[in-house]
């Protein structure tokens, strides 16, 4: 059946907010779906909170039925800061997608973002992903349907078929490892860690509020050294670490996060937060005046028990000599120690042509693919043949 249709620009106030509540309805009789906060959704199209803004522009669209009932929503963008190692052509974005179960509607939708891309410049669009940093509503879950961790993508089985039978190919998977953070963690890892500790120069710190400037300073310097200049990676200064560090303050847990140092020079971290959509969960998308102390009466009250591994890093000359079981192991005994609540583990997704972080995520211990997201690349010149994402020899996220 073909849904008298019509694809309408999101261009004023009244079709932004048909666009940012679309979700609701798709998911209403969905018991996993988390939604995400109004506001962290509203950042991403706002110029004056995204930085993204600054090197790209964006699109967005609704397709509405006869009686102005909405269908589907889709954003499309460019940003010249975007690149894949290997990339031959010119990539634009897609995202934010959400339809209902109908093909016609769906390519509708990737019709008018590819349109608009090949118009600017584009020959290929990746999807979805975000306007911005790769931390955030990137990848399209295939496996693992259930409920999203802060700040993740999440939507039924069915768009899996919508975006291949468009045409869609798969770019790289995304894989989430879950397992139980009070299980011994593997005994090679175990050894490393008792070795190092008891190795003359080597100390592991937790994070510690009084120490938030000097640990930004810390993890400015080995995002810098480990990651600056990978693949359009770019610096974190002292500066804009701090700020990430006072939003992430209000939530950390301090036992959960470890900083590796060599005679007092910062050398990893290994970053571990309680997830936040534990609690974001009760607030139905709202952040205002009552929500934020309602917020703060459910952090008081209701236990997390999810810890979701954010971000992992060590610098180069200290690759390949355990620092990551180090870390791991420091972690692990601060958490085991019987007064942690947490019985659920995940860690933030791993691209699979990252084979050295994949191989570290499996050692921790008895762990699982908790989900999987795919980030699918649609080449709009379809005689050009397709590649996947090239294999990377780095160890980081």
């Amino acid at each position: 059946y073909i849904y008298p249709m019509q694809i309408l620009p999101v261009s004023d106030r009244k079709s932004a907010a048909v666009f940012l509540h679309l979700p609701v309805q798709i998911y209403k009789d969905d018991a996993s779906w988390i939604r995400p906060l109004d506001k962290d959704i509203l950042d991403v199209f706002d110029p004056q909170k995204n930085k993204a803004f600054r090197f790209g522009k964006l699109s967005r669209w609704i397709v509405v039925d006869e009686h102005n009932l909405p269908l589907g929503r889709i954003a499309a963008f460019v940003n010249k800061k975007y690149k894949n190692k290997g990339d031959d052509v010119p990539v634009g974005g897609i995202g934010f997608f959400e339809c209902i179960n109908h093909q016609q509607t769906a390519n509708l939708l990737f019709d008018s973002a590819r349109h608009w891309l090949a118009d600017n410049g584009m020959e290929a669009m990746d999807g979805p992903i975000n306007f911005g940093e790769r931390n955030n509503w990137w990848g399209l879950v295939t496996e693992g349907f259930h409920s999203p961790l802060y700040g993740m993508n999440y939507n039924p089985p069915y768009y899996k078929d919508l975006f291949e039978k468009y045409g869609f190919q798969p770019f790289y998977e995304q894989l989430c490892m879950g397992m139980n953070p009070q299980e011994k963690i593997q005994d090679k890892i175990l050894h490393k860690y008792l070795s190092i500790k008891q190795t003359p120069g080597y100390s592991c710190k937790p994070f510690k509020r009084k120490q938030i400037r000097s640990l930004a300073a810390d993890f400015s310097e080995v995002y810098n050294s480990a990651w600056a200049g990978h693949d359009g990676m770019k610096t974190i200064s002292k500066d804009q670490a701090l700020i990430f560090f006072k939003k992430m303050q209000r939530v950390v847990d301090e036992k959960a996060i470890c900083f590796a140092y060599y005679n007092e020079k910062p050398i990893g971290f290994f970053v571990n937060l309680p997830d936040l959509n534990q609690w974001f969960k009760y607030l139905k998308g709202k952040w205002n005046f009552l929500q934020k102390f309602y917020f703060l009466w459910l952090k008081k009250t209701k236990t997390n028990r999810k810890l979701t591994g954010i971000v992992f890093g060590v610098i180069p000359e200290f690759q390949g000599k355990g620092i990551d079981s180090f870390m791991i192991g420091s972690v692990a005994e601060n958490i085991q120690n019987g007064q942690s609540a947490y019985t659920e583990y995940e860690l933030q997704w791993i691209g699979d042509f990252n084979p050295k972080m994949l191989n570290l995520a499996k050692g921790l211990g008895n762990v699982n693919i908790s989900r999987k997201l795919t980030t699918y690349r649609y080449l709009f010149d379809s005689s050009k043949p397709f590649k996947k994402h090239p294999i990377i020899s780095e160890l980081r996220r």
